[in-house]
């Protein structure tokens, strides 16, 4: 076997089930779980009408390039949402079986194994990042998001010897788990950074259609390429997916977009992983990306919820001020994250992740995440507010 899958973490959920393995919670308390990011809304309905649709196409083989009428519409929207001067269907966009398996496989096509191959992730972290860095005998390394630094990467902490190795750098905006937003200055940054050390910068966008303000949408990598007037989006990947903004994460479709030169390489590669999106998905994808008004819908929807949850909540815990995604990433008072995720599941039989299962330590051991929790607020309105009142109980209760 693969020697470097020794090195992979067990995933967070793993080491959340070991934690509860013997626990008991209350059966007189229904579970709530805060956990998966799995969205509960209902999916786009005419999504699935178009996967019945075309259900007959399941007979054909797919093309890895998805069908024309897919990637034009691709384009299209990204044009749109983030004012780009354009896309090329052809070229610049690529579909893919959700961002998970995108950002997995990208990273095995891009690293180059004959040199350093350092890949810079924010921490904490969605640990496909990691995973795929380590799978394709990279090293991570990891940039602590903290309070101080509003929970975004601090890019001026790398010298200049740091960055020599560096081929690809993660930004993940709206961010998982704590939600912070890039803001298209430091887009810029960072791309100014790419040019000068020569690395790919890979943006995990895949939150940016869930936000609270709906008159301040998250900018995106692209976006910042457009102001600065880089149309070829030189060294700049993006990955979106339908899974959030649509409610459809068992459809695993999403798209690739961004540098020609980079997609051309990692189409190759996709062609032979055997990846290609089954026609009925691609059909389905084309319905949903072309409809926004389920997207503002759903963005309401989760606004009601963020309202409700932070007004249980703000009076017992401190948390970052929500922007986007739908996560909510208080502090625990006392600052023990696995024992108040423990206490909470036997006394209220609610359960969240351990921030600190989402992050690595530093240098110093410093584990950014410890002492917060991440919580996913996928379910409906009901039961989230049920479970935000018992963890409200559990600690004025003390």
């Amino acid at each position: 076997m693969n020697p470097d899958l020794a090195a992979l973490h067990p995933y967070p959920f793993e080491k959340l089930a070991a934690l509860k393995a013997e626990l008991t919670p209350p059966t007189t308390l229904a579970h709530i779980p805060l956990t998966i990011g799995e969205p509960q809304h209902a999916p786009y309905p005419k999504a699935l009408e178009a996967l019945v649709a075309h259900q007959l196409e399941m007979a054909r083989y797919p093309a890895t390039n998805g069908l024309l009428t897919l990637r034009e519409t691709l384009a299209q929207w990204a044009t749109q949402r983030f004012k780009l001067p354009g896309l090329d269907a052809e070229r610049q966009v690529l579909p893919v079986n959700g961002t998970r398996e995108a950002i997995f496989a990208f990273v095995q096509a891009a690293l180059d194994r004959t040199r350093p191959a350092n890949v810079v992730v924010p921490n904490p972290f969605y640990q496909i990042y990691e995973g795929a860095t380590l799978l394709a005998g990279g090293e991570p390394v990891y940039l602590n998001c903290t309070a101080e630094n509003g929970f975004r990467p601090d890019f001026t902490t790398l010298s200049a010897a740091n960055w020599r190795d560096v081929q690809i750098v993660f930004i993940c905006s709206p961010g998982n788990p704590t939600g912070a937003v890039t803001s298209i200055d430091e887009f810029k940054q960072l791309i100014a950074l790419a040019d000068e050390h020569d690395f790919i910068i890979a943006s995990d966008e895949c939150y940016s259609e869930l936000y609270l303000d709906e008159q301040t949408p998250p900018p995106g990598l692209l976006q910042a390429c457009a102001e600065l007037g880089r149309d070829d989006y030189r060294r700049c990947v993006v990955f979106h997916s339908l899974s959030k903004r649509s409610n459809l994460p068992g459809l695993r479709s999403g798209f690739v977009a961004g540098d020609a030169a980079i997609l051309a390489p990692f189409k190759r590669y996709r062609t032979y992983h055997g990846c290609a999106m089954s026609l009925p998905v691609q059909h389905a994808s084309i319905a949903a990306w072309q409809d926004e008004a389920h997207v503002r819908a759903n963005r309401d929807a989760y606004r009601e919820k963020f309202s409700a949850v932070v007004d249980a909540l703000a009076p017992v815990m401190d948390f970052p001020t929500p922007e986007a995604s739908f996560y909510l990433w208080p502090a625990v008072p006392g600052g023990d994250d696995i024992g108040f995720t423990q206490r909470l599941f036997t006394e209220q039989n609610v359960s969240v992740l351990p921030g600190s299962l989402m992050g690595r330590p530093d240098a110093q051991g410093i584990n950014p995440g410890a002492g917060r929790l991440r919580l996913a607020l996928v379910a409906e309105l009901a039961p989230t507010l049920e479970a935000a009142q018992r963890i409200r109980q559990l600690i004025e209760r003390g």
